[in-house]
């Protein structure tokens, strides 16, 4: 199997339009491998017409996402992995940005970027701390809303940290995750135990 420098693996369940946006967003100079969870939208079909360059992963049932995911990889090529929603649209450069930043900090095992809700306002989801439970109380409690900028009130969202600088999160989603193959082979990637796909 030829190496490529990234693979995209996108985890579709009944998201059709959404999809067609996040594949018209990107290139295509990359590996782009959709794993259907069993979509009634026609998903599928609409990825077979529009984007037959697109590497497509039909399963006969919804796998939920981390089993999803784990047949994704063993079709990626990639030396990075990304794992993608399919309601994001990818911005331009975003990717050669991170892969940049990946080659220059071999040190980092995973990251992400900043991810936008369609107001532009961070999306919070992709800068977290650890769920401690005093984290997850400040949070809750509006603690964290009170004090943005301690370091004992705001660990759920880390707004202490400065948005406009490279800096390191406890966790990620997995909106948009990039992980070096090595590190994510080392850890066995994802724990299929896990289903998290909403489902409609």
């Amino acid at each position: 199997m030829k190496k490529v420098d990234l693979s995209i693996i996108i985890v579709n369940y009944n998201t059709k339009n959404f999809l067609r946006r996040c594949l018209e967003s990107l290139n295509f100079n990359e590996e782009i491998i959709i794993v259907d969870n069993s979509s009634s939208d026609g998903s599928p079909a609409m990825v077979a017409k529009e984007f037959p360059q697109v590497k497509l992963i039909k399963n006969k049932k919804n796998l939920g996402f981390a089993k999803a995911n784990n047949l994704g990889i063993k079709k990626a090529s990639g030396r990075y992995i990304l794992f993608l929603n399919p309601d994001t649209v990818v911005q331009k450069n975003t990717l050669k940005t991170m892969i940049k930043f990946m080659e220059e900090n071999p040190q980092v095992g995973a990251a992400t970027c900043r991810v936008e809700l369609p107001n532009g306002q961070l999306d919070q989801a992709c800068h977290r701390g650890f769920p401690t439970a005093w984290n997850a109380f400040c949070y809750f409690s509006g603690l964290g809303k009170l004090f943005p900028k301690s370091k004992i009130f705001a660990g759920y969202s880390l707004t202490y940290l400065p948005l406009d600088k490279i800096h390191e999160i406890d966790a990620s989603a997995g909106a948009f995750l990039i992980v070096r193959r090595e590190v994510g082979e080392s850890l066995n990637w994802f724990d299929e135990d896990y289903f998290g796909m909403v489902r409609t």
